[in-house]
């Protein structure tokens, strides 16, 4: 099932999945599992499924896991992501993948401590977040002409100290990072950063929360 959203992230230009994908691919292997934070219709986790991970999914939208299940997904859970804890038993789940939910978020410290909790020791967390300088504002506002509806949204950027902080925080190291660009529209005339995070949570060390 190709969805509207499928189809105006491929107008746009959204690389997101690529860039994490590629981050990671080398890092994981065949039958591993994988949680994707915020499925959506399936396109941050889609190449990581074709490459042989076991994918497990959660979103608040049935419509959004209906998109999943026609792409081969099976392992899918209605869940809010604001809502703790997640569906999933502790250090079940080898790695996470979460690459459209982020800028949604003002404080990224719950799903964080949900992602340590759920992965095991040494797993892998990828995530893409609209990126921003210290002195930049966090939250920016996105005009109905960008939203396809008919109002705006806010969104935020997360900087490379909050990040860092944020990972050590929670237990977590980093691996590797590759900042991209995001289109917002299909003419491609507006853009702003993106940058996408590879980090590996910590053997032997307990997060500090």
């Amino acid at each position: 099932m190709i969805t509207a959203y499928d189809e105006e992230a491929e107008a746009t230009g959204w690389y997101g999945p690529e860039v994490a994908f590629g981050l990671t691919y080398a890092h994981v292997e065949p039958g591993q599992s994988m949680l994707d934070i915020g499925i959506g219709t399936g396109l941050g986790s889609l190449l990581f499924l074709k490459a042989g991970l076991k994918i497990h999914g959660m979103d608040i939208s049935p419509q959004m896991l209906d998109a999943c299940r026609s792409k081969g997904f099976s392992s899918l859970h209605l869940h809010d992501v604001n809502k703790t804890p997640y569906p999933f038993d502790s250090e079940s789940i080898d790695h996470a993948v979460c690459t459209g939910v982020f800028n949604f978020f003002s404080d990224l410290s719950l799903i964080f401590e949900e992602t340590n909790r759920i992965i095991r020791r040494g797993g892998l967390f990828v995530f893409v977040v609209g990126d921003r300088s210290e002195t930049e504002a966090h939250a920016v506002e996105v005009g109905a002409e960008y939203t396809k509806s008919d109002k705006s949204i806010t969104m935020y950027l997360h900087s490379k100290e909050q990040i860092a902080k944020l990972t050590a925080r929670y237990g977590f190291e980093s691996v590797r990072g590759l900042s991209f660009t995001v289109f917002m529209d299909r003419e491609r005339t507006k853009s702003m950063p993106a940058r996408s995070y590879l980090v590996r949570k910590r053997i032997g060390i307990e997060p500090v929360i």
